[in-house]
């Protein structure tokens, strides 16, 4: 097998699907070669974030591909060529990002460098690299890796022998914060913030719900093969999703026929991807029933229409003239129809569902308090504290505080 051609083939197979870097190390970790336009930048990168080490350590014992995650978002896939059990040469895919990512995690990712004393310059300059590093689908970047390890080994894989070794397991002794601990306390916000949305029928979920998906990377559960895993994390899932819709107001009647028949369609599938097409669906129609069944009834189809614009739509500038554009109506008749049939303003409801949102977000994520100001569509972190102390009768931080 011509592994430098297959190489070759597979740098411009990438090519039609993205600007996605191709590198080259010997087995004691030395570049060979790249096609990154940044190529000191990341290498260095690279290796400040610990992938480096973590891909030789790995590779030592290990001849499965595997996804390399960091602190700032990035990630990095490699599959190795190895001759009597000794790597040779790993291949190395990225950086990508699987979600967009703040320049304030950047800069809190770099804090977190052990040993990285970089300059400012540098720094300076890794951060404006980072706007060339695409974004791509988990599923998309897994199968390049395995078409990858193909290309070095000639053998097959499926997405289930993909290891995953996301920072956490680059470091010393555990704590509280740091490790497979700090791992389930992002989980469990994270499932905070989902079945909280279940519970709402919050049809602006798939933003929260894309950015989870990777969530539990690295928390492995024991026993079984990895599509068993699989299959017992979907139906767990599958099952605290539904107790969520019945507490949004979903009949137990109809919640439990819907979760047996995702359980039944997870028990039956073939493959991980099939499971990732049912988790997505599974949460999609059980956020749809909850938010038909609370839809209060009074309410006539233009100011439910107005109602969902907003909600969809909490980080943009709202104008009543664009809800009455969208019902049909005219300004004037629509704001009065929105005050009797909601009893609220235009710009009150759309107050108190902002903030409804900030309490979801300071609960279940890390962001900052500017940041989820920006998100909400308020123009400084002072108003978003003044709007939010009006509506909850503290600030934001100190609901933060309490709520943790």
């Amino acid at each position: 097998m011509d592994v430098s051609k297959n190489i070759e083939l597979f740098r411009e197979l990438v090519r039609c699907g993205g600007e996605i870097s191709l590198w080259q190390y010997d087995g004691e970790g030395n570049l060979l070669s790249s096609n990154c336009q940044t190529e000191a930048i990341f290498d260095t990168a690279f290796s400040l974030s610990g992938s480096r080490a973590r891909m030789l350590s790995y590779a030592a014992a290990q001849d499965a591909p595997v996804l390399l995650g960091t602190e700032l978002g990035l990630v990095w896939g490699a599959a190795f060529e190895k001759r009597e059990g000794r790597l040779v040469r790993a291949c190395v895919l990225g950086p990508v990002f699987f979600s967009d990512t703040s320049v304030r995690q950047i800069k809190d990712g770099l804090a977190s460098y052990q040993g990285s004393e970089v300059s400012i310059a540098w720094k300076s300059r890794f951060i404006q690299s980072l706007a060339q590093v695409p974004v791509s689908q988990h599923i998309v970047f897994s199968r390049y890796i395995l078409m990858l390890h193909y290309c070095l080994t000639g053998k097959h894989l499926q997405a289930s022998n993909l290891c995953v070794l996301n920072v956490s397991h680059a470091r010393g002794p555990a704590g509280p914060s740091s490790g497979p601990y700090r791992d389930r306390y992002i989980i469990w916000n994270a499932e905070r913030a989902l079945l909280q949305m279940v519970r709402n029928g919050d049809l602006n979920y798939k933003t929260a719900f894309h950015n989870s998906s990777m969530v539990s990377n690295g928390v492995p559960l024991q026993g079984g093969t990895p599509l068993r895993q699989a299959k017992i994390s979907v139906i767990v899932f599958c099952s605290i999703v539904c107790r969520a819709a019945m507490e949004g107001g979903l009949s137990p009647e109809e919640a439990y026929s819907l979760g047996d028949a995702y359980i039944q369609n997870v028990e039956n599938a073939k493959a991980m991807d099939e499971l990732t097409s049912i988790s997505v669906m599974m949460y999609d129609d059980f956020i749809q029933r909850v938010h038909r069944c609370r839809s209060d009834p009074a309410r006539s189809e233009a100011v439910q229409k107005c109602c969902d614009y907003i909600e969809m739509n909490l980080g943009e500038k709202i104008r009543a003239s664009d809800l009455a554009s969208l019902a049909g109506y005219s300004e004037y008749y629509m704001t009065r129809k929105f005050k009797e049939e909601t009893g609220y303003f235009i710009s009150d409801y759309v107050k108190f569902a902002r903030i409804e949102r900030a309490k979801l977000l300071l609960q279940s994520t890390d962001l900052s308090i500017l940041e989820i100001a920006g998100r909400l569509g308020f123009a400084t972190r002072s108003y978003f504290s003044q709007a939010f102390r009006e509506v909850t009768g503290m600030t934001p931080t100190q609901f933060r505080e309490k709520e943790r």
